[in-house]
């Protein structure tokens, strides 16, 4: 099962509405499609979230006349369209290194001298941009041997992480 990040059904929901009016077993179709059939969205994600779309104007449905007997389509309003410029607009200053890693991050190292702290922050930044890369790229064009590498490369740095906090702890005590 694949782990999804938080806003992704939301965004790709979006973008797939701006190609043309869909129901939300096409949405399903058309998400697994492009996963290469390694992830279908449920109809518990998909539902709740084109009522929460439709409650706040960001999509509607296709007038009846044009759509087929017993198939409820949505198409993007002028204010989902906004809504997908947005978090376009979001994604590219993100690749381009315009937004940052969140304020708490740069809180936690507040004891640290300034100079190393600016050090830390600059390779958090560093990290973030390239994970966030990486998933656009994955998102893209999927590949499961991706995926695993990716996958290994985090386990193995958390494993770090952890070790040295232990190592750190056993020196104060």
């Amino acid at each position: 099962m694949a782990t999804v990040p938080k806003g992704f059904l939301r965004y790709q929901v979006l973008e797939l509405l701006n190609e043309k009016p869909l129901s939300g077993s096409e949405i399903m179709d058309e998400m697994e499609k492009k996963t290469n059939g390694s992830w279908r969205p449920s109809p518990g994600s998909v539902y709740p979230l084109l009522a929460w779309l439709q409650d706040n104007s960001y999509i509607k449905e296709v007038p009846s006349e044009i759509q087929e007997a017993g198939i409820k389509r949505y198409m993007l309003t002028d204010k989902g369209k906004q809504l997908l410029e947005d978090q376009r607009r979001l994604k590219g200053n993100f690749a381009k290194g315009k937004i940052f890693a969140p304020p708490l991050f740069g809180s936690l190292w507040l004891r640290i001298p300034s100079g190393e702290a600016e050090e830390l922050r600059a390779a958090l930044n560093r990290l973030i941009k390239a994970f966030f890369n990486l998933g656009m790229d994955l998102e893209a064009s999927f590949s499961e041997e991706v995926l695993k590498e990716t996958l290994k490369v985090l386990n193995e740095t958390a494993e770090k992480f952890e070790e040295i906090d232990k190592r750190l702890k056993g020196e104060r005590e």
